[in-house]
């Protein structure tokens, strides 16, 4: 009775919490793994629907060629976009040559402008004739990385903006070549933030601090962003695909906002199904919205598993899953799958992707 009148105090005031054993040792954040009690459907998906093509791939590692071929096979991916065939020192040549031998068809290479030599006489004039040269022996569109606005720099040791008119004879070689424009420009919002209590991708920023663009010595997003707009508002001729979902799956609106002002605008999923199955509601309805402005990429070199996620985000209705399968850990959230309609996804599968790389005018010698 003693014991009960002491503790009813505590029990009324929410307290009792100072009287149970502390844990033995501090869980940390980073180590905390909650395996989820829920119990809703798990829909394996070997294969997708349609075939597939991978509009966003990195497959520089010409070694591994045979294996990424072996992947796609074991997921029925048709074909899959490299952007790593490099200008610089002639890197493309050799990649185009190690897949046209290993697959003729299956690996699509994209150019690599070499922003080194934006400093030399008529830099975006020679680099476009290296990449009519590129077409020439195969190549089919042209790549942009994040270095562009966030880390090459010119003479003066200022960034290079994404418009800068040097550039600009790339552009517009791309349109008369018909040939679609890879643009990955700035990065998830939570990397223009700081590392702290607040930030929703603290574990992968605290895996990967360099990841980080926060503070004076890099521009915003915003401007970044704002750049890339400008340059595609002047070449309206050139079709410019906005890797993961534009830069900007946070905020469908204003991504849709873009697709409606600018007509060669066009998006890729690739390394963002953790943004878009967060948002299953809106994000089914933009894919529904914009089924003829979407691609389906990864971003993830050729594994079947991996693109078995995807298939899972894209075709099911599942209910809180973990994306980090198909790409890597990027927040602490389960995502839902959104069941798109067949027709919905034959366009993102394939059909966008055949569409707008169907439009190359290779160069005559």
């Amino acid at each position: 009775m003693k014991i009960l009148k002491a503790i009813l105090p505590l029990l009324v005031s929410g307290q009792l919490i100072t009287l149970l054993p502390a844990q033995d040792t501090d869980l940390k954040l980073v180590d905390w793994k909650p395996k989820s009690q829920l119990v809703v459907r798990e829909t394996q998906i070997l294969k997708p629907r349609f075939p597939v093509i991978d509009i966003h791939n990195h497959l520089g590692r010409l070694e591994n060629t045979e294996e990424y071929l072996k992947q796609m096979d074991e997921a029925g991916v048709l074909q899959c976009v490299s952007l790593d065939a490099r200008s610089a020192n002639d890197f493309y040549k050799e990649h185009l040559e190690a897949s046209e031998r290993i697959a003729p068809g299956r690996f699509l290479v994209f150019f690599r402008p070499d922003f080194s030599k934006i400093d030399e006489p008529d830099f975006g004039i020679r680099e476009a004739k290296r990449l009519e040269d590129a077409v020439r022996l195969g190549a089919r569109g042209l790549k942009i990385s994040k270095r562009l606005g966030l880390g090459a720099r010119d003479k003066t040791g200022e960034l290079l903006k994404v418009d800068d008119p040097r550039i600009d004879p790339i552009w517009a070689k791309c349109a008369e070549l018909g040939i679609p424009v890879m643009i990955h420009v700035s990065d998830p919002k939570a990397f223009f933030t700081p590392i702290d209590e607040y930030n929703e991708r603290y574990d992968e920023l605290g895996t990967h601090p360099n990841w980080s663009f926060y503070g004076d010595e890099f521009p915003s997003k915003e401007e970044i962003l704002a750049a890339r707009n400008r340059v595609i508002a002047r070449h309206p001729d050139t079709i410019f695909v906005g890797a993961h979902m534009g830069t900007l799956p946070e905020d469908l609106g204003r991504v849709a906002m873009w697709l409606e002002q600018y007509p060669n605008f066009y998006v890729d999923i690739d390394a963002r199904i953790s943004e878009l199955g967060r948002q299953p509601y809106s994000a089914r309805k933009f894919f529904i919205k914009y089924q003829d402005r979407v691609l389906f990429g990864t971003d993830t070199a050729p594994n079947a598993e991996a693109y078995r996620a995807y298939y899972r985000f894209l075709e099911t209705d599942d209910e809180y899953f973990d994306p980090s399968g198909g790409h890597h850990l990027q927040g602490r959230w389960m995502i839902y799958g959104v069941h798109l309609p067949d027709d919905v996804l034959e366009k993102i599968y394939n059909k966008n992707a055949l569409k707008i790389l169907g439009m190359i005018k290779v160069p005559r010698d």
